[in-house]
């Protein structure tokens, strides 16, 4: 069943605020004094040392600890406008994933279960047992299999950008799915690289540019903070290595029903844009439905004037619906 979102005129109000203020760079596009990252009131960084790798967390607020998992060629920053509505009530942590942002960006662990592997061991490093938890994109994939694997660690899940684990193959999907013809072209081990990371990054900057609703126009300097850290040849390797190793894998998993024989138990709410150029609503009734015998409570929301990026294009939205699923004991 899908249902319409929301816009609760508080979290729009605080969204924006933080959108207008609290987000912003220094003089020199940088805060003073740190390691390169744009400058978020009220967050504090630091690098927490895994088995087999260096991981940079954004943190801010108290509370009970909230985990964002950010999607492909972002990084932390992707939540700069959800991190201030969420810090009066809770512990927002957010790491820059295995590659990505200023975490190490190693040769190896950009499979499925390293990458599973590395948020167990950061929850395990901060000291969280549970938490709530919030994702995009490649982070959403990682998100559910924390729900299937460790459900006990996880209190409950607003997974956006991506399909849930029941989703099924329909023709239909062919409609959209040619515009994926750069998935394939940045898990080539060659090009995928090259594009996402010399001249104009083209690879790197179409991913940003072709899959947000009509009208909504990214600010230079937010994708120049995402496309920056993919010219390092490193972490555009591990970009590519990424899409190769997991996120095309991962789908292939759920197409052909990997996943139908778990059960998610965490309550969870799918988030997808109406203006989604892969995934329209009419298509995303056929790909999405017949999870019911699947789940104990998995909603999908349908979020209108929202592409792909849905927590840069409606964090209003995001916060609206974490805020609500959160709030439960």
């Amino acid at each position: 069943m899908c249902s319409d979102s929301t816009e609760p005129a508080a979290y729009g109000r605080i969204v924006d605020d933080a959108a207008r203020g609290a987000a912003r760079p220094s003089e020199a596009g940088r805060a003073p004094g740190d390691a390169g990252w744009p400058h978020l009131d009220g967050v504090e960084h630091r690098f927490v040392q895994l088995p087999d790798l260096r991981m940079h967390v954004a943190e801010a607020g108290h509370g009970e600890p909230v985990v964002l998992l950010h999607g492909f060629g972002q990084h932390w920053w992707e939540w700069r406008a959800v991190v201030p509505a969420l810090v009066d009530r809770f512990r927002v942590i957010c790491p820059d994933l295995r590659g990505a942002g200023w975490t190490d960006a190693p040769a190896v662990g950009y499979t499925r279960d390293q990458q599973l592997a590395d948020v167990v061991a950061l929850l395990d490093e901060v000291g969280v047992q549970r938490v709530r938890l919030i994702g995009h994109d490649a982070g959403s994939l990682v998100g559910f299999q924390l729900c299937l694997r460790y459900p006990e660690r996880v209190h409950s899940f607003v997974a956006t950008g991506a399909p849930h684990p029941f989703a099924r193959f329909h023709p239909r999907m062919l409609q959209g799915g040619w515009r994926l013809w750069f998935q394939p072209v940045i898990a080539s081990p060659v090009v995928g690289p090259t594009g996402l990371s010399t001249g104009p990054q083209w690879l790197a900057r179409y991913v940003f540019q072709n899959f947000t609703a009509p009208g909504f126009t990214w600010r230079e300097e937010d994708v120049e903070t995402f496309v920056g850290r993919l010219r390092d040849p490193a972490r555009a390797r591990a970009g590519s290595a990424l899409y190769r190793l997991f996120i095309v894998p991962e789908l292939w998993r759920i197409f052909r029903g990997r996943y139908r024989q778990l059960r998610l138990s965490t309550p969870t709410r799918a988030l997808y844009g109406t203006e989604d150029r892969v995934q329209s609503p009419k298509i995303g009734a056929q790909v999405l439905s017949g999870y019911e015998g699947h789940a104990d409570d998995l909603a999908l929301v349908w979020v209108d004037r929202a592409g792909h990026y849905l927590v840069d294009e409606r964090p209003d939205a995001v916060v609206g619906v974490a805020r609500e699923l959160f709030s439960r004991p």
